[in-house]
């Protein structure tokens, strides 16, 4: 296995493995002394996850959010195209944007034609430029499409996935102990627990979302590896059909299980607060999807894989894995 990328604190445990060379390069370093094309020309299959993901920087970066996640996958996919190698291209549930229901809160959601997420049928709703939460979703919409025409055009061998909020241990980094600025909700949850601050909840925390877990969605790609004329040519939405929640929700039951794994009932008595979006993210221009709510049914047909792991198991693991590893830390600092 060869991988690149510019950081290596997540998978510093597997940089000694026989089986796998990382190279520390940019994907324009990597093209530019053709050690990219050398890889792709080598491999039996090539997962692009390239991209910046994380709900702050759509609002302060917008560009690069843009630039990272659309223009620098584009020599990764047409290097593919060009050798026809085949492409498992990560792409996003953002996607799909804002549900059809929340257009029409006259009718709730009680139609689940019109907010239930199938890759085949559902319309992608973005809203208004001047909202720059969507340049994320916007530069992977663009780049499912480039993909799925070079797969028209050229018989280019692909496979999009759009995972579904992907929890579980080095899933982000925690401010303060091995990174700097805001991280996705988990981790701001989980920093907030570590440091007795509040929880904060961006506009009341109604926004719903599905969590799957990691070892989930490997089993998901190992599935694929498996049945690799099922997954080619197919876009999968890859998550766990029971496990949504509000991000309110969330936030009452990491504060639970946080006071569990740490053995801390103080924990359970953490505020939680309301900000808007304006006061969290700044003037970039926030706008959530409201809900996700996941059709699996092609990854279930194709290729055989169903989620299996239930939220309470998956917060545990992800908490008890920063609770170790970080516990420590902010008892040093705060001393």
């Amino acid at each position: 296995m060869v991988g690149f990328d510019l950081e290596a604190g997540k998978i510093e445990h597997l940089l000694g493995h026989d089986n796998f060379t990382l190279h520390r390069k940019s994907i324009d370093e990597a093209v530019a002394d053709g050690s990219m094309q050398e890889a792709v020309a080598w491999a039996d299959v090539v997962v692009n996850l390239a991209a910046i993901c994380n709900p702050y920087e759509y609002a302060i970066r917008p560009s690069a959010v843009i630039k990272s996640s659309l223009f620098d996958a584009l020599p990764i996919v047409d290097l593919c195209c060009e050798l026809n190698t085949w492409l498992i291209q990560f792409s996003t549930c953002e996607v799909y944007g804002r549900t059809v229901s929340s257009y029409v809160p006259e009718e709730g959601y009680s139609d689940p034609d019109l907010y239930v997420q199938s890759e085949s049928r559902t319309p992608l709703v973005m809203g208004p430029v001047s909202k720059q939460r969507w340049c994320y979703a916007s530069a992977k919409q663009t780049l499912e499409r480039y993909v799925y025409a070079l797969g028209f055009e050229r018989q280019m061998p692909f496979t999009i996935i759009r995972p579904y909020n992907f929890f579980g241990p080095r899933m982000d980094f925690i401010p303060g102990r091995d990174g700097t600025g805001i991280p996705r909700v988990l981790a701001c949850f989980i920093t907030a627990l570590l440091d007795d601050e509040p929880l904060l909840l961006v506009d009341g925390g109604t926004a719903r979302r599905t969590i799957t877990s990691i070892h989930d969605a490997i089993d998901a790609m190992m599935a694929m590896f498996d049945r690799p004329h099922a997954a080619t040519g197919q876009i999968f939405n890859i998550g766990a059909d029971g496990n949504e929640l509000t991000i309110s929700e969330l936030a009452h039951r990491m504060r639970e299980i946080y006071a569990d794994v740490s053995c801390d009932p103080r924990k359970r008595n953490l505020p939680i607060l309301n900000v808007t979006g304006e006061e969290f993210y700044g003037k970039g221009g926030y706008e959530d999807c409201d809900r996700r709510v996941i059709d699996s049914t092609n990854a279930t047909s194709l290729l055989g894989w169903s989620a299996k792991i239930g939220i309470d198991e998956i917060l545990r693991e992800t908490i008890s894995y920063y609770y170790e590893i970080y516990a420590d830390k902010t008892a040093v600092a705060t001393r």
